[in-house]
C-alpha cells in the first residue's frame, strides 16, 4: 500500500548542480574556469562558465573588465552575450552541452550524485499521491506495476493503461501491456516501422550515444533486441539526433546524427533486415557537413533534409535532397525567406508538393512559426496560421495521416509541452486532441513518434523522451475521425488556397448537394407546423419542391459525374506528360551523348589546329632562312663576276707579252 517513485537520472535544478559540480564549478570566485580549463577546450570553457554565470546569477551587470585583462575581457564577453537568457534556460543548455563534451559525466560522477529515493511494496499496488517541486502542487499521478515485481515510471493520470491490450479509446493516450526486455531509457533516438514493428536505434541515455537496436511487436507489445551481425566494415558508432527512415521494405536508413568523432559530412548507413548487417551507403554529389538534430522527410524517392546543428554547436538552414535512385546529393538553391536556422523541429510534406517546417530551437529560444516549401518551384513562403497556435517547442514529434499532421512532446526550455495538437495540410487550422498533466514521458523532448495500423485503424506510437528524467515508455494514441476532421472546420485563406488538391472540388461538390436537401427539407418542415389547415397545399408544395430538388440532384450528380470525368481526364494528362517528360529527358541524354562527342571531336580539330600552326611557324622561320641563303647566294655570284671582270684584263697583257706578275707590279 505505498506508492512506488523511480527516477531514471536527477531533475532539473539538481541536475544542473551535479552538472556544474563535475564540471568544476564549486561556486568559489577562482574555480570558474581552472578546473574547466583542463577538461574542456577554451571555447566550451568560456561557454559553460557563461551559462554557469547566467544560471546562477542572472544577466552580466558587472562593468567590462580592463583590455589588458584578455581573460577577464572574453569571459565578460561570453556571460553578456547571453543577454536576458532565463535561469532555467541556462541550466538545460549547461547541461546539454557537458553532455556534447564529455558523454560519460553522469556515470563518472555517480560517486556523489544522489539519486531519488524508491519506496514501494512487495504487493505493487498504487496509490496517489500529491507531488510538491519547486512550491508548485502537480497533479496526481499513478504507477503502473511491470511484470516480475519490476516497478515502471511513474505517470499521469491521464494517461490510461490498457490491460487487455486493446486499444479501445479514441483521441487518448493509452499504455499497452508491454511485455519483454525493455530498451534502456533515452531520447534524441530514431524510430521506423516495417512489418507491424517499430524499430529503436540509438539515442542519448545519460549523457551517453547508443548503437544497438530495438524491435516492438505492435501486435504483441514484445519488445526484443536485434542481434547485429559483424560485416566486413567497422561497427556502427553510437549516434543521436539521427533519423531513421524505412527503405525497400526490408531495409533501415540512418541520416546524421551527433556521435563522438564526428565526420565532416553527413554519413547514410543502411541496415539490412535479412542479412542483419549495417554497411555505409555509398552516394554521390556534394553530401550535406555532419549535423544531428535535423528533419529527413520522405516525398516519392527522395528524401528532403533540411536545418540541425552540426559539430560545432552552429545552427543551419540549408536545404538538400537525396535521390534514393541515383543516391546523388543535392544542394538545393531556393527562393523567398528561409526558416531562421534552427535544429530539433518537425516536418512533413503535403500533397507530395508541400514541405512544412514547424518549431525547432536556437540556442536562446524556441518557436512556433510556420513555413512552407514549394517542392516544385522551391520558394518559402510564412502562410497565415488559422485556430489556437500551439505554443513554441523544441524537440518534439509530428506524423501524417492523410491531411493531417499530428505533433506531440517537445519543450520550451522551462517545461515539456503537454498538449498533443493535430494542424489540418489544407486549411492550416490547428486544434487540440488531447492534453496530460504532470511531468510524464508525452511531455518531453527528443520523443519518437511513429504511425501503424493495429486492427485495421491507424494509431500513433511514442517512445522515450526526456523531461528531466529518461523514458523507455511507449504510449498510444487512436485518433478519432472528429479530432481529424476537427480542423477542418477553419475557412481556408487565401494564402494557402494553392495547396488544397484536385479532391477538395468533388468532396465540395458532394456536400453541397447534401446541404441543399437539408435546407429544403427543413424549411417545408416548418411550414407544415405553422399552418396544418393547409396540409393538401403544403403537400402539393413539398412534391414541386422535391420534384425540384430531384432536378437540381440530377444537374449536381451530372456535373460531378463531369467533374470526375475531368479528373480521369487530368490524370490521363499528368501520365501523358510525365510519359513526354521521360522521353524528352532520355532526348536530353542523348543530346548531351552527342554534345559530348562533339566536344571531343572539337578537342580533336584543336590539337589539328594547334599542329598546323606549330607547322606553320615551322615553315615562316625555313622560308626566312631560305631567304637570307638567297641573298649569301647572290652576294657570292656578285662576288665572283668581279674577279672574273678582274681577271679579263691580264688577257690583253698575256697577248702583248707582258707577264702577269709584271702587270701587277704596274
Amino acid at each position: 500500500m505505498a506508492m512506488a517513485r523511480v527516477s531514471s537520472g536527477l531533475a532539473y535544478p539538481e541536475r544542473f548542480y551535479a552538472a556544474a559540480s563535475y564540471a568544476g564549478f564549486d561556486g568559489s570566485s577562482d574555480s570558474s574556469t581552472k578546473g574547466v580549463s583542463s577538461k574542456f577546450s577554451n571555447d566550451a570553457a568560456l561557454l559553460l562558465y557563461a551559462l554557469y554565470q547566467q544560471a546562477t546569477v542572472g544577466p552580466c551587470k558587472i562593468p567590462k573588465p580592463r583590455s589588458w585583462s584578455p581573460v577577464e575581457q572574453s569571459k565578460w564577453t561570453s556571460w553578456n552575450g547571453l543577454g536576458n537568457m532565463a535561469s532555467t534556460e541556462a541550466m538545460r543548455l549547461f547541461v546539454k552541452i557537458l553532455e556534447e563534451e564529455d558523454p560519460g559525466w553522469y556515470s563518472r560522477a555517480s560517486n556523489f550524485v544522489s539519486e531519488p529515493a524508491v519506496q514501494g511494496e512487495k504487493n505493487n499496488e498504487t496509490t496517489a499521491e500529491t507531488v510538491t517541486e519547486n512550491g508548485n502542487v502537480l497533479p496526481e499521478i499513478k504507477t503502473i506495476p511491470a511484470e516480475n515485481g519490476i516497478l515502471s515510471e511513474p505517470q499521469d493520470k491521464d494517461v490510461v493503461s490498457e490491460g487487455s491490450g486493446a486499444v479501445g479509446v479514441y483521441d487518448q493516450w493509452v499504455s499497452p501491456p508491454i511485455s519483454g526486455p525493455q530498451p534502456k531509457s533515452r531520447y534524441e533516438h530514431g524510430a521506423a516501422v516495417i512489418d507491424d514493428k517499430m524499430y529503436i536505434f540509438g539515442g542519448n541515455h545519460n549523457g551517453r550515444y547508443l548503437s544497438d537496436l530495438q524491435a516492438l511487436d505492435l501486435r504483441s507489445w514484445t519488445w526484443s533486441k536485434v542481434e547485429v551481425k559483424t560485416s566486413g566494415e567497422a561497427p556502427v558508432a553510437p549516434f543521436a539526433g539521427h533519423s531513421l527512415i524505412p527503405w525497400g521494405g526490408n531495409k533501415l536508413i540512418s541520416i546524421g546524427g551527433h556521435t563522438k568523432d564526428p565526420s565532416e559530412t553527413m554519413q547514410v548507413k543502411v541496415f539490412d533486415m535479412q542479412t542483419h548487417t549495417w554497411s555505409n551507403l555509398k552516394t554521390y554529389g556534394k553530401p550535406p557537413l555532419s549535423r544531428g538534430g535535423h528533419s529527413v522527410t520522405p516525398t516519392g524517392t527522395s528524401l528532403v533534409i533540411f536545418g540541425g546543428q552540426d559539430a560545432n554547436r552552429s545552427l543551419l538552414n540549408d536545404l538538400h535532397i537525396l535521390d534514393l535512385e541515383t543516391m546523388t546529393w543535392d544542394e538545393m538553391d531556393t527562393l523567398g525567406v528561409a526558416p531562421s536556422p534552427r535544429s530539433d523541429h518537425a516536418a512533413a510534406v503535403h500533397a507530395e508538393r508541400y514541405l512544412l517546417i514547424f518549431g525547432g530551437g536556437s540556442h536562446a529560444t524556441c518557436f512556433n512559426d510556420l513555413h512552407v516549401l514549394d517542392l516544385q518551384t522551391m520558394e518559402w513562403s510564412t502562410p497565415t496560421q488559422q485556430g489556437e497556435i500551439p505554443s513554441p517547442r523544441a524537440g518534439h514529434a509530428g506524423v501524417t495521416v492523410g491531411e493531417n499532421w499530428f505533433i506531440t512532446g517537445g519543450g520550451n526550455n522551462k517545461s515539456g509541452v503537454s498538449e498533443t495538437v493535430v494542424l489540418n495540410m489544407s486549411t492550416l487550422g490547428w486544434s487540440t486532441v488531447t492534453t496530460v498533466q504532470g511531468r510524464v514521458p508525452l511531455a518531453s523532448e527528443g520523443l519518437s513518434l511513429v504511425l501503424c495500423s493495429y486492427n485495421g485503424e491507424d494509431i500513433l506510437v511514442s517512445f522515450g523522451g526526456y523531461n528531466g528524467r529518461y523514458s523507455n515508455e511507449v504510449n498510444v494514441l487512436k485518433p478519432s475521425h472528429r479530432s481529424t476532421l476537427q480542423s477542418m472546420e477553419t475557412p481556408v485563406p487565401d494564402s494557402v488556397s494553392a495547396m488544397q488538391n484536385a479532391t477538395n472540388a468533388t468532396r465540395d461538390l458532394e456536400s453541397d448537394v447534401a446541404t441543399v436537401q437539408e435546407g429544403k427539407i427543413r424549411e417545408i418542415v416548418v411550414d407544415n407546423i405553422e399552418s396544418e389547415p393547409m396540409v393538401n397545399k403544403v403537400e402539393e408544395t413539398s412534391e414541386r419542391l422535391l420534384a425540384a430538388l430531384k432536378a437540381e440532384k440530377e444537374d449536381l450528380e451530372s456535373s460531378l459525374s463531369k467533374e470526375k470525368l475531368q479528373t480521369l481526364q487530368l490524370k490521363q494528362d499528368l501520365t501523358d506528360a510525365e510519359a513526354r517528360n521521360t522521353d524528352l529527358y532520355k532526348e536530353l541524354q542523348s543530346v548531351r551523348g552527342q554534345l559530348a562527342s562533339e566536344q571531343s571531336r572539337c578537342f580533336k580539330l584543336e590539337v589539328d589546329v594547334a599542329e598546323l600552326r606549330q607547322k606553320l611557324q615551322t615553315l615562316e622561320s625555313l622560308k626566312k632562312e631560305l631567304e637570307l641563303l638567297q641573298r649569301q647566294k647572290a652576294a657570292s655570284e656578285q662576288a665572283l663576276n668581279e674577279r672574273r671582270r678582274q681577271s679579263s684584263g691580264g688577257v690583253w697583257g698575256w697577248i702583248a707579252g707582258t707577264p702577269p706578275n709584271q702587270q701587277d707590279d704596274a
